[in-house]
């Protein structure tokens, strides 16, 4: 089954699933300490905003090198995430195994579109 191609970044599945990872990110880590705001919080914040954020901007570039840099980059991103939310479940902030979820989701579809950069014929 052929899909029509995308014509922005929107309409990428993966996007669409980072952006949901990082509403849930943002619920998640609003029951952190106040003594956070500026530390887990904020990181943890940033680190998920640069998964979507990586991808609208890759979506755009025009060669193949360029598009895999920045899928490359949102994946240095979510596993950065991934890191804080096993500190901060070490640290008793609360049940990350959703969340943890969603991220593995998206590893999946992140890993699934770099490969498709890299090796399609056009």
């Amino acid at each position: 089954m052929k899909r029509e191609p995308a014509r922005s970044f929107e309409d990428l599945v993966v996007w669409q699933k980072a952006h949901e990872f990082v509403l849930a990110v943002y619920r998640y880590s609003e029951v952190f300490p106040n003594n956070e705001i500026y530390g887990l919080t904020s990181q943890l914040r940033r680190a998920a905003v640069s998964i979507p954020a990586n991808i609208a901007e890759g979506f755009k570039k025009r060669t193949r090198p360029d598009k895999a840099k920045f899928m490359n980059i949102a994946q240095g991103s979510l596993e950065e995430s991934r890191y804080y939310l096993i500190l901060a479940k070490d640290l008793g902030y609360g049940d990350s195994s959703v969340i943890k979820d969603q991220l593995e989701e998206v590893s999946k579809l992140l890993e699934a579109y770099l490969r498709s950069i890299i090796y399609s014929n056009s």
